[in-house]
């Protein structure tokens, strides 16, 4: 197939330089890339549309009238990271998420943080997130955050950027690793040629690390679903099976003596470790929302008791907000006295009054999100958007500032992809996992989600994104 025709544009594409120049860790994939005609790449194509349906890889989307069952489309044509390159992004993440583990134990306990005044006292205290019944919690091993996806982008400076933490119940490792079981199939060779580090034992590293934080030499570990109509429960069902462990809901579960049992065919039984899918208040109704019928009533008792480990940690969530992102970069200086590693993408915060200005007067140019939104929602992109919406987002942030942050438009680094119209570069982020167990371990491999109309910078599935398999090399 020939790739002349590719077109660059003003961002950074992952695979060719701005003069059209192969990228060296893509030449080998380019190779096979000229052997194999469009034909040949349309049924590879077809074949992995065909594997996804057939595995189940679907998600549900709450908005949509039109279905709720969706397969989050996987690209034929892998984003390769060179090792070197993925050495400083896990030596940043892990720099990261130490700090962050830090900061949310802080703020339950002690506060220095706080009282030091490195982060804005009312923006945590006051944090929908900042959940006061685990003031004075010490978690298992002193873990909060276990599990993490992170997001980040490439600028068109070639430089990756932290976009938000994701330390609640952070979705889509099971298509990662879903989508390099069939990408494999489709470039059966080029796994070995190229070096592709593995990604497949990952539920062998989340149940060693679940396993861990229980104070039970061989505990008992389940995987705690909201039930069939959550947008991740194939994920759900995914991990508990290929970690052979019990997919249970809050019906089959109860509490007794500030322990959690399991109801079973043989009477109850005792459950040490739950890898929760469910967010911080609807986990128990006596403690957090009294109207949850998704939770375990007791549970959080039983927590605080030792009885029972959660991951990850209830509380969590107030290292998620969009707002207390912006003060990370401080809080690695504060807890780790380093350098941040990786940076943030600019912010500017709503709640600042020079920051608001800035953000009214230009909010053509910005992405303006909600500090507690995700998925993609709540958000407008300024130079996509309309003069309408454009009113309307400033009547908001006027209304409720503390709300609001701001960000530039980033461009997002472009990787070829398969279109009806041949190889097109389309947008992408990316999201690798990280897991806090004995030590902090990031995969090497990530899910890669990319903007599948021409020109979106949107690359939520629940917003018509997809994803690409990504191949990190040894060497």
């Amino acid at each position: 197939m020939d790739t002349k025709n590719y077109q660059v544009g003003d961002n950074f594409d992952e695979m060719f330089t701005e003069e059209g120049k192969c990228r060296a860790h893509y030449s080998e994939f380019l190779k096979h890339l000229k052997k194999t005609s469009p034909k040949k790449i349309s049924h590879l194509q077809h074949a992995a549309n065909k594997n996804q349906v057939a595995m189940g890889m679907t998600f549900n989307v709450y908005h949509d009238n039109q279905g709720i069952e969706k397969i989050l489309h996987l690209d034929i044509v892998p984003r390769i990271i060179a090792n070197q390159e993925w050495k400083h992004l896990e030596a940043g993440l892990k720099q990261r998420i130490y700090a962050l583990n830090l900061f949310i134990h802080d703020i339950y306990n002690d506060q220095k943080a706080l009282k030091d005044k490195i982060v804005p006292e009312d923006l945590v205290l006051g944090s929908k997130d900042y959940l006061k019944p685990c003031i004075g919690l010490n978690p298992p091993k002193g873990i909060w955050c276990h599990i993490t996806g992170t997001d980040l982008v490439r600028n068109k400076d070639g430089n990756y950027y932290i976009l938000e933490d994701n330390l609640r119940c952070p979705s889509g490792v099971s298509y990662m690793l879903e989508s390099r079981e069939i990408i494999k199939r489709a470039y059966p060779d080029l796994f070995n040629q190229l070096g592709v580090m593995p990604v497949s034992d990952y539920p062998v590293k989340l149940l060693k690390m679940l396993q861990f934080i229980s104070n039970k030499e061989k505990p008992v570990v389940g995987v705690l679903t909201p039930g069939i109509y959550n947008s991740a429960y194939f994920e759900h069902s995914y991990l508990a099976l290929q970690m052979g462990v019990e997919l249970v809901s809050g019906v089959d579960l109860i509490t007794k003596g500030k322990k959690v049992y399991m109801q079973t065919t043989k009477g109850l039984e005792q459950i040490d470790v739950l890898y929760r899918r469910i967010d911080d208040t609807f986990l128990d109704p006596l403690t957090f929302n009294p109207h949850s019928l998704l939770g375990v009533p007791g549970i959080f008792e039983a927590y605080k008791a030792g009885n029972i480990a959660l991951a990850n940690a209830p509380g969590t969530g107030v290292a998620d907000d969009k707002a207390v992102y912006a003060y990370v970069p401080k809080l690695i200086k504060y807890y780790l006295g380093e350098e941040p590693i990786l940076h943030n993408v600019p912010t500017y915060l709503c709640r600042e009054e020079k920051d608001r200005q800035y953000v009214l007067d230009h909010i053509e140019e910005l992405v303006v999100k909600e500090t507690n939104a995700a998925g993609g929602y709540g958000m407008l992109i300024g130079p996509k958007a309309t003069k309408s919406e454009h009113t309307k987002f400033r009547e908001l942030i006027k209304g409720n500032p503390t709300n609001y942050i701001a960000q530039p438009t980033l461009s997002l680094s472009t990787v070829p992809t398969w279109t009806e119209d041949g190889l097109q570069g389309r947008h992408v982020d990316l999201r690798p996992y990280i897991l806090y167990g004995e030590e902090i371990e990031v995969i090497p491999g990530a899910l890669t989600r990319v903007a599948l109309k021409k020109g979106s910078l949107v690359v939520n599935s629940s917003q018509g994104g997809g994803s690409k398999d990504t191949w990190v090399l040894y060497n």
